[in-house]
């Protein structure tokens, strides 16, 4: 009898699982493309329950308003700038920003708004400057070779004591995950029966069951290590 997993649960495409993005303030983003500096001031700071950081507010100077990830150290009042000096706040193609600098919100094509490095207190550093490119490396300390022309914001990112505070109560940790629609408590394969879970029985919790499995696999035995490159310890 075939087990109906987390996986296959997800699969059908029920709410249950769906992020709620309509409860979310807006994406935030580098502003529109353009090739001359603007001056832009920071008039709030919101929360939004997509993102992990606060969001800053910013009104330019040719009237377009941009919700911007908030780096460290900027207030409400603050001028920002697109273009011109290598300043907290400021966003800039890679080319033009110095080795060494903490930078965030890195794009992957240039003009998409950002991609990468948008977590709370993260950054990211310009390591090197090729013919093809713009050497950076991410948080994960992988190096990552970026078009030229890819914008960046200065800084690192505001928040970043968020994981340092316990949630102490489970009550809690449940309405983080319930605020985008993650599963929690997340219950393993081996604790659970074995009507459930290929991995659950009470008979033993023998750790030898997770063998890997192939990508191709259907969804019923599509689990324990899938696709794996290697298993066991790294020698």
């Amino acid at each position: 009898m075939g087990k109906r997993l987390i996986q296959q649960a997800r699969g059908k495409g029920s709410p249950t699982y769906r992020a709620p993005s309509f409860r979310y303030q807006a994406r935030s983003a580098h502003k529109s493309l353009g090739t001359q500096m603007i001056e832009g001031i920071i008039v709030d700071f919101i929360t939004c329950q997509g993102h992990s950081a606060p969001l800053a507010q910013v009104q330019y100077q040719d009237g377009e308003d941009v919700l911007m990830l908030a780096p460290e150290g900027l207030k409400v009042g603050d001028k920002v700038n697109y273009g011109g000096e290598v300043v907290i706040g400021t966003s800039l193609p890679l080319h033009a920003i110095p080795e060494g600098t903490a930078i965030h919100n890195i794009e992957q094509q240039p003009g998409d708004g950002g991609k990468f490095c948008r977590a709370s207190g993260t950054f990211a550093k310009v390591i090197g400057k090729q013919q093809e490119g713009i050497v950076v490396q991410l948080p994960s300390k992988k190096q990552k070779l970026f078009h030229a022309s890819c914008r960046a914001t200065i800084g690192v990112i505001a928040g970043g004591g968020r994981t340092e505070k316990p949630f102490v109560k489970a009550g809690k940790n449940y309405h983080a995950h319930r605020a985008r629609n993650k599963l929690y408590p997340h219950i393993s394969g081996g604790a659970q029966n074995a009507v459930d879970h290929p991995f659950g029985n009470s008979r033993s919790s023998r750790k030898s069951k997770a063998r890997p499995t192939s990508r191709n696999a259907p969804p019923g035995r599509k689990v324990g290590m899938i696709g794996a490159r290697r298993t066991g310890r790294k020698k």
